[in-house]
């Protein structure tokens, strides 16, 4: 065991070191399949003569391990019994013993545990964590709280229901009143301590932990416990708003002391009791926004201070949008007040962001967008003072008019005071929400946003010298806030502007020139038509992707290359918007494209630049290839199968997804020597076990068997790709993947090599049809009964479906069909699907045996299901027009662990019989045809199985 922890710990170690990481957690994922290897890992991280950072990898392993072990997604355990016996009962003790990094990680597991086990299965959670409660000894309350919100911290984002509440009760039943006690000794041991330096910092960590819990126990309702000692509660949280002590106060400006982070965590608190709970809070609210109104009026503006001032602006920006509050505000003295001592020094540019503006600019423009997730002094004065102008729209839009008007005269000589105009500006201007498709949708009446622009900020977009680096991000942000209240007219005096911005030598004006500019060519109407189209940038579009690739490529190390996701973003979106415009210069974008690829794909850092960059390679491949893929298979090849070789699990789903493209757009060309070098490694599970990996995995495979079936047949690979195709069916996750690699075996390989197996493929569909299964499974599973069908050209049809049923089980046909197959073929929704069904079904109809003998009933039930589907022909569309292409929301894409898909490399329905035009036409051709062909059989089962209004209906289709 010793030589086994040792080894461990030394593969650990070996994950922080850059050249030596990718070994490393090749051997660990060998070593997770031994027995007990979760306990191991906690043994490393329990042991202290271990190095911290060894420690801190082990928890991190651990919590990943966790993450995809611990049990499936019907919550049955993957682990021994005994071992997750054994990690509940060590986990907790550990954790409290821990330092805090680590904790965090411990924290994030149990966190993932509870999400199975709590509190059904771990019902004596709450009372261990109570019994270790102590009065006085707060590095193990600490520790007891840590674990706690990591617990409860999973219920603040959840919808309210039976269950969840069910939950909260169990821990309300044995936690709140010692919760509650240990605030109140809290509370005494913060005063006693309060001249020890080292005690009181410590006791106001547990403050601030308990703080957290409360939110977290109160965040779906307020626990009876609470409301009993409401009084109580809210004088200690008043205190606390209020309370200030020299021995905690930080000597660095940058960095938040426990005093703000706990004032910072009682103003969430606050707003959280002001918006759901202010029948019972209300008689306690005043005091509470004198304090916060005089805390905002006398803090500094040091950054430390950042992140109390956003939540006490976030609290009084409830109290403004309670009807029962916001009386308070409605006085032009008051108004004046808000705009002078709290919105104005919130909304001004300090130094530190001109700093921040000069040094870390990146850092500056994310911070600086609407909708990010920063929360910034800024944005949080004006949502308050937005708050305040949708209550007293006249009054507030007065009031900040005379400020207004003020500093932009100021600012003729003091830049920074237009700055600070502009900003108030932006406040009452804009009614609503800031959406990141559209920026401002609705507008303030009493204000010009158009004739504010043309006054006082187009002349900072236009003019090349003169103009401060800020002013000119401001006329550019101004443009992409209000840029759906410009017109097309306005539009196009303002782009060339805008595009000779992304010539500055300054990085922020340049990006966020990028960023307006890819903003205004997303733009479209209610309709989803393009405000700014392909003819309206053709003419510089080559020049200006030129340009980008240049700012990109600016930095040739793999970090700073990919550190500017918005640059590559305004490339993906003029690829995009150019189409098959790129023709006249792929190799140019190519070039580029691979370039990059092959220096990021060495330390892939930044997820929304290289989910962008893929997207970008993914338009050149959709939108450039019309002449053949051979050149681009060419060009991609070697950088591709780099990193399938290498490894690079982040960009391994993109590039399976952009090869399959690449295949998809050319269906009928034969399968090149490097795609077949690639089906054997296809077929090994370590690539199926990332799911990140699945769905594109799937669909290159889906894609290279229609080329590839003869050499599959004959080098006996049928039988490995069922494997698959069983592995997938296994999980809910993946068994929509199951059917599109089923689908493609069935379409591509011959009867012959296939029907050994189909036996068991059906009664692996069957056992799961008898559980509990989604809609959508039963959906995928009749899309593949009319798929086969329907192919009675390929040896399939209806009567081998039925013959490989009753190898099944006999007679077993009728069941299914009856209670699956005819009712869930009206539920299909996509016309393809719609139109397979109508044929499967005119094809039983016509030349099935079984129907016309066996199922005499069931073939009139199937032409009752065909009528009612052509009562609304399906028309399938055909051709790709040029969509609106919206990227994925990438703030939650993890690295290497989920998938994303390309949007560029979308994967258009299959339609199995495009030849057919009109299905109506077609079925009146084909049962006439049939009928002939079985000496008029079909009239007379028309005749004999039909009711009347059945035999009408078929009357246009047979005669």
């Amino acid at each position: 065991m010793a030589t086994d922890l040792s080894q461990i710990a030394q593969l650990l170690d070996a994950t922080l070191d850059p050249i030596k990481h990718k070994k490393a957690e090749a051997a660990l994922k060998l070593e997770e399949k031994k027995p007990q290897f979760s306990l191991q890992l906690l043994k490393i991280v329990a042991t202290e003569n271990l190095e911290p950072k060894i420690r801190l990898s082990g928890a991190l392993c651990f919590k990943n391990f966790i993450r995809h072990n611990y049990v499936d997604e019907d919550r049955n355990y993957k682990l021994p019994i005994d071992e997750v016996n054994t990690i509940k009962q060590e986990l907790i003790g550990l954790m409290i013993a821990c330092p805090s990094t680590i904790q965090t990680q411990l924290g994030e597991a149990i966190s993932i545990i509870a999400d199975s086990d709590f509190w059904d299965r771990w019902d004596t959670l709450v009372a261990d964590l109570v019994s270790r409660f102590t009065p006085d000894n707060y590095k193990t309350n600490n520790g007891v709280l840590e674990v706690a919100h990591s617990i409860f911290v999973r219920w603040r984002p959840l919808y309210r229901s039976d269950n969840l509440y069910t939950e909260i009760n169990h821990v309300l039943g044995t936690f709140a009143v010692p919760f509650l006690n240990l605030l109140s000794a809290t509370d005494q041991q913060i005063a006693t301590h309060a001249n020890d330096k080292t005690a009181v910092k410590g006791y106001f960590d547990t403050l601030s932990l308990l703080i957290k819990v409360f939110y977290d126990l109160s965040c779906q309702d307020m626990p009876p416990q609470f409301e009993s000692n409401l009084e109580h509660i809210s004088t200690l949280l008043h205190k606390y708003l209020t309370y200030e002590n020299p021995l905690l106060a930080t000597d660095d400006d940058s960095e938040a002391g426990v005093v703000e982070i706990v004032k910072a965590d009682i103003c969430e608190v606050l707003q959280l009791y002001v918006t759901k709970f202010d029948d019972d809070f209300g008689r306690y609210t005043q005091v509470f926004v004198s304090s916060a109104w005089n805390l905002l009026s006398a803090i500094g503006p040091e950054t430390k201070y950042d992140n109390l001032v956003s939540k006490a602006l976030h609290f009084l920006t409830a109290i403004a949008a309670s009807p029962t509050h916001s009386a308070t505000f409605n006085n032009e003295n008051v108004l004046n007040q808000v705009v002078e001592k709290v919105v104005l020094p919130n909304v001004a540019l300090r130094e530190t962001d001109i700093e921040l503006f000069e040094d870390e600019p990146i850092e500056f423009i994310r911070r600086d967008l609407e909708g990010s997730d920063t929360d910034s002094r800024r944005r949080a004065a004006t949502d308050f003072l937005r708050q305040l102008q949708g209550n007293f729209e006249q009054l507030v839009t007065n009031v900040a008019g005379r400020y207004i008007k003020h500093y932009l005269e100021q600012g003729n000589t003091n830049w920074k005071d237009k700055d600070t105009a502009i900003s108030l500006f932006l406040s009452i201007a804009a009614k609503g929400a800031v959406t990141a498709a559209h920026g401002v949708r609705t507008v303030n009446p009493l204000v010009n946003v158009v004739e504010f622009f043309q006054l006082h900020i187009a002349n900072d977009l236009v003019s090349d010298t003169g103009v401060e680096p800020i002013s000119k991000v401001d006329a550019i942000k101004y443009l992409y806030t209000f840029r759906s209240q410009l017109s097309k007219e306005q539009w196009q005096a303002a782009f060339q502007p805008l595009i000779q911005n992304m010539g500055s030598s300054n990085y922020v004006v340049y990006t966020y020139a990028a960023i307006c500019v890819e903003r205004l060519l997303a733009l479209t109407d209610e309709s989803g038509v393009r405000f700014f189209d392909r003819a309206d940038i053709e003419p510089f579009a080559k020049d200006l992707l030129d340009h980008l690739f240049k700012l990109v490529e600016k930095e040739n190390s793999p970090a700073k290359m990919q550190e500017n996701e918005f640059l590559m973003r305004c490339i993906m979106r003029v690829l995009i918007v150019m189409n098959t415009g790129i023709l006249n210069f792929t190799d140019m974008v190519l070039d580029h494209l691979v370039g990059i690829t092959n220096i990021i794909k060495t330390n892939p850092s930044n997820p929304r630049f290289y989910y962008y960059h893929f997207e970008a390679l993914g338009a050149v491949v959709s939108f450039g290839s019309s002449a053949g893929t051979a050149k681009f298979e060419a060009r991609l090849w070697e950088s591709f199968n780099q990193i399938i070789t290498e490894d690079v699990n982040e960009f391994m789903p993109y590039v399976f997804q952009i090869l399959a493209r690449l295949l998809e757009q050319d269906p009928s060309g034969a399968l090149s020597s490097q795609f077949q070098a690639l089906v054997p490694p296809l077929m090994l599970p370590t690539l199926w076990e990332t799911r990140g990996n699945i769905p594109a995995l799937t669909r290159l495979l889906a894609a290279i068997i229609p080329k590839a079936s003869r050499s599959i047949v004959a080098e006996n690979q049928v039988q490995p790709i069922l494997g698959i195709f069983q592995t997938l069916l296994r999980s809910k996750k993946t068994e929509q993947n199951a059917f599109d690699l089923l689908e493609s075996i069935v379409l591509s390989i011959n009867r012959t090599a296939i029907e050994p197996y189909f036996k068991e493929i059906l009664a692996l569909i069957f056992t799961k049809l008898q559980g509990t299964v989604s809609d959508s499974f039963k959906l995928r599973f009749v899309r593949f009964y009319h798929l086969v069908s329907a192919r009675v050209e390929a040896g399939l049809g209806a009567d081998f479906f039925v013959s490989q049923v009753d190898l099944v089980q006999n007679n077993l046909f009728v069941q299914i069909y009856l209670s699956i197959v005819l009712p869930t073929s009206d539920l299909l929704n996509r016309p393809v699907d719609r139109k397979l069904a109508v044929i499967s079904f005119a094809k039983s109809m016509g030349d099935s045996a079984a129907f016309a003998q066996r199922y005499q009933k069931g073939w009139r039930f199937t032409c009752e299901a065909m009528l009612k589907l052509l009562l609304n022909p399906p028309k399938v569309s055909s051709g790709v027009g040029d969509d609106v292409v919206n990227e994925a929301d990438v703030d939650d894409i993890g690295f290497g662990l989920g998938f994303t898909a390309l949007n560029t490399c979308k994967k258009a329905a299959r339609d199995v019989y495009p030849e057919i035009q009109d299905i109506t036409i077609w079925v009146r051709q084909y049962l006439t045809d049939a009928n002939a062909r079985h000496n008029g059989a079909i009239a007379k089962y028309i005749m004999e199985r039909l009711t009347d209004e059945g035999k009408a209906a078929m009357a246009i289709y047979v005669n």
